[in-house]
């Protein structure tokens, strides 16, 4: 084994504690430093979904891509042993460069040289509003500390190109969207399963909601954490201008949400967010039309996911390309039992603007009349 020594990150003044920037502070085996982005069409034709993780203490870098077109979702993954260069966010075929932080960054993923037909792109995603932070994430599962994370979030414009199945989609401001999140902090890996956590903390019931939405002159971001009785847990509801603007950020109340599922199942169609704006305490209506909708347990790596999760150790130099039918929801039961992205068109207060609906809802939720788990359906 090699000597530890110190990593290029050692040179600038940014350490947070008395170690080499190679090392986390905490301990412990989940910890992560990850992002994901969406970028999506407004006609509802396609769902790129795509991110790049690193789980320091696992020693593991991985990244994944997913198109959703028509019936089909196009997956791409890799995965690899981390480095000490940490500035280097490439894994396989993926790839993310910060070329301006905050501002611009670049997004690719090389074509597959044995099928010309494959996913593959090359984006530049551009800021339009400033990035905003999330509330402090926290979750634990008795005494045990399963989820603490800090996060920002950030809406913009989309350019580049898209390509998959012969076709070549061509990212034009006005018609895409890119939204994108950042977190780091600890997260569940799988293979610690089990035990007293596992067998006496199962919670009742889950609820999330997780909505950034850009509008041409603003940026909205909603979340939305409840238990099976509809305690809310987690909660946020914010409006962001462009910087320049000379307007300030600007809460919009305790958001309350009336969703239309598919009937038989927890697939939202449309929705209702109930905000309020401060200034005069004037009641908002954020309304949600369902565009498309890309499962993040299938492709994407994210929990129940059967065939990849993040953060798991697949041997050095290891990458993935499949394709996935999503016609028959019956093919994958376990996507039920996971959050959905759904791309959608918003409206609030005569705008029209374009974003991520993203919902999961396992187990009882008295608000929504879910009973138990065995209520869920696609």
């Amino acid at each position: 084994m090699p000597a530890d020594r110190p990593v290029a990150l050692d040179e600038y003044p940014i350490h947070q504690a008395p170690l080499s920037m190679k090392h986390v502070v905490s301990g412990d085996r989940n910890a992560y430093d990850r992002c994901i982005f969406h970028v999506f069409d407004h006609a509802g034709r396609a769902v790129l979904i795509l991110g790049l993780g690193v789980y320091p203490n696992a020693g593991v870098i991985d990244a994944y891509a997913t198109l959703r077109v028509g019936d089909e979702l196009l997956a791409v993954r890799a995965s690899d042993a981390l480095t000490d260069d940490r500035m280097n966010l490439s894994v396989g075929p993926l790839s993310i460069t910060v070329d301006v932080p905050l501002k611009r960054l670049t997004l690719r993923c090389a074509p597959d040289p044995a099928d010309p037909h494959g996913l593959s792109y090359d984006i530049t995603w551009t800021a339009e509003f400033p990035a905003v932070w999330e509330p402090h994430h926290v979750q634990r599962r008795g005494d045990r500390l399963m989820l603490e994370g800090r996060r920002f979030v950030q809406a913009g414009q989309v350019t580049g190109s898209i390509r998959a199945k012969g076709e070549e989609f061509t990212l034009t401001p006005g018609e895409w969207t890119g939204t994108r999140d950042r977190s780091w902090g600890v997260r569940p890996i799988p293979g610690e399963e089990g035990g007293r956590a596992a067998e006496e903390y199962r919670p009742e019931g889950f609820h999330w909601l997780w909505i950034p939405v850009r509008f041409e002159d603003r940026f909205v971001m909603v979340i939305a954490q409840e238990d099976a009785d509809g305690h809310r847990t987690l909660n946020e509801a914010v409006q962001v201008f462009p910087e320049g603007s000379g307007r300030r950020d600007v809460q919009l109340g305790w958001p309350h949400t009336d969703i239309r599922y598919r009937p038989g199942s927890r697939h939202p169609e449309r929705a209702v967010v109930h905000l309020t704006d401060p200034a005069d305490r004037k009641p908002l209506e954020l309304g949600v039309e369902i565009l498309n909708s890309s499962p993040l347990a299938v492709g994407a790596g994210y929990p129940p996911a059967g065939d990849w999760q993040h953060g798991t150790w697949q041997g050095r130099g290891w990458s993935d390309r499949r394709v996935y039918d999503l016609s028959d929801p019956a093919a994958h039961p376990m996507a039920a039992y996971g959050v959905t992205d759904h791309s959608a068109r918003f409206t609030l207060d005569g705008r029209i603007g374009h974003g991520i609906f993203e919902h999961g809802s396992f187990g009882r939720h008295d608000p929504s009349g879910f009973a138990d788990y065995s209520s869920v359906a696609q």
